[in-house]
């Protein structure tokens, strides 16, 4: 009698399963996807999971690792939210602001 094998008896139990990052090479070449699968592989953690991974962390270090990453997710979203019209404003722009927000800046130097 053969017992079935399920997805994740294979692999550890603290992989991360998910989707396959896939670029397309097209017309503007293999350097082009090299760039777009290096941004994409950026935006997915990819790469930040791989320099965690390289070396051992002790519970304690993994502990605060944890905490300050928190504390960074939760200021990026903090930072996106105000523009949508959070506790910042946002709301009406008027007239003389556009899209790119700014205005007061001063001439660029």
């Amino acid at each position: 009698m053969t017992v079935p094998a399920t997805p994740n008896s294979s692999n550890p139990p603290d992989a991360i399963q998910c989707k396959p990052v896939e670029v397309v090479v097209g017309d503007r070449g293999v350097e082009r996807a090299i760039k777009h699968l290096k941004r994409k592989m950026a935006a997915e953690g990819i790469l930040r999971e791989l320099k965690r991974r390289r070396h051992y962390m002790k519970p304690s270090v993994k502990r605060r690792k944890k905490e300050s990453e928190a504390a960074r997710r939760r200021r990026k979203r903090d930072k996106v939210v105000p523009a949508i019209g959070g506790p910042l404003g946002g709301g009406n722009m008027g007239p003389e602001r556009g899209p790119g927000g700014g205005g007061d800046r001063g001439p660029k130097l």
